[in-house]
This record gives C-alpha cells, sequence and structure tokens, in this order.
C-alpha cells in the first residue's frame, strides 16, 4: 500500500510509534465465483485488495478505488462483510501502524486483471477451492464474504 501524503506529514510529527489508521479491505468475486488476489510487493505474500481511505472517502469508495487503481478491474461495492481491529504490523522502514479494517464485498463488473500500480507483483483470478496460501486474517474475510449472514465483528469480552 503506497503511503498517502497525509499519513507522511503524521510520520513527520510522530515518528515511528504505532499510528492508529483507518484500512479498506475489499473481497472481490468476478460472476464465475473467482476472487481476486494480488501478490503484495512489500512481502510477497498473496492477499486480498486493501488500502487507507483518502480524508472523507466513504469506505465503499475507497474499496472501488483501491481494486481498479492495484488491478485495472472495475468493481461495484456490494456490502459490507466484517470490521475488525487488526493487530499491530511493523513495517521494513520501522513505521508502527494498526488498522481499523473494514472489509467490503465487492462484484466484478469489467476490466482485466493486471498489475496497474507498484504495490503488487502479481494479480489474478482463483478459484475458492484452489488458493494460495492465505494468513487466517484472510481467510476470515473470504469465509464472511462467502457468506450472507450479517457483518462480522469481534465480540465484547
Amino acid at each position: 500500500m503506497a503511503t498517502p501524503d497525509f499519513i507522511r506529514t503524521i510520520r513527520a510529527d510522530a515518528g515511528r510509534q504505532l499510528l492508529w489508521l483507518p484500512g479498506v479491505s475489499a473481497v472481490v468475486f468476478d460472476d464465475e465465483g473467482r476472487l481476486l488476489l494480488g501478490r503484495r510487493a512489500d512481502s510477497g505474500a498473496w492477499a486480498i485488495i486493501a488500502g487507507m481511505p483518502e480524508p472523507g472517502e466513504q469506505p465503499a469508495a475507497c474499496a472501488v478505488r483501491e481494486v481498479f487503481e492495484e488491478t485495472a478491474v472495475h468493481c461495484v461495492a456490494e456490502r459490507l462483510v466484517l470490521v475488525r481491529a487488526m493487530p499491530p504490523h511493523t513495517y521494513p522502514n520501522g513505521d508502527i501502524c494498526q488498522f481499523m479494517d473494514i472489509t467490503i464485498r465487492c462484484r466484478a463488473t469489467g476490466g482485466t486483471a493486471r498489475v496497474n500500480d507498484d504495490e503488487s507483483l502479481e494479480v489474478g483470478w482463483f478459484e475458492v477451492s484452489a488458493l494460495p496460501d492465505l494468513p487466517a486474517h484472510e481467510v476470515l474475510r473470504i469465509e464472511q464474504a462467502l457468506g450472507d449472514g450479517p457483518a462480522w465483528f469481534e465480540p465484547a469480552p
């Protein structure tokens, strides 16, 4: 995920300390039921498409924008899948962030999946029964997006 200008400004003041940030993830399916994934340039891992909303940007608009920016696929947001505070993450440069993730199920409407920016090494469509190795938090997002229940959230203790 490229660092937006407003985060660079915050980092100039905050240094490397933990930043609490909004994040939006898009679980995108095509008409054949395949899932769109990108192999991240920063880690080499396959992942669903995600990014940070611009100031004032609604989560659904962010999901649609991020999918196009990273994969050249056009999509529409269909429903909220989950809301979850992710564990803190330390980037190779030492920056520490913790994201409040809002995951949205999306449906592809056009475009051809390809690497469309410098955040991905590869992008592609995968059968849900033949996904590459994914971390548990990615699998949870996909499982929730495949269901038709209400949005998932971590229950209060």
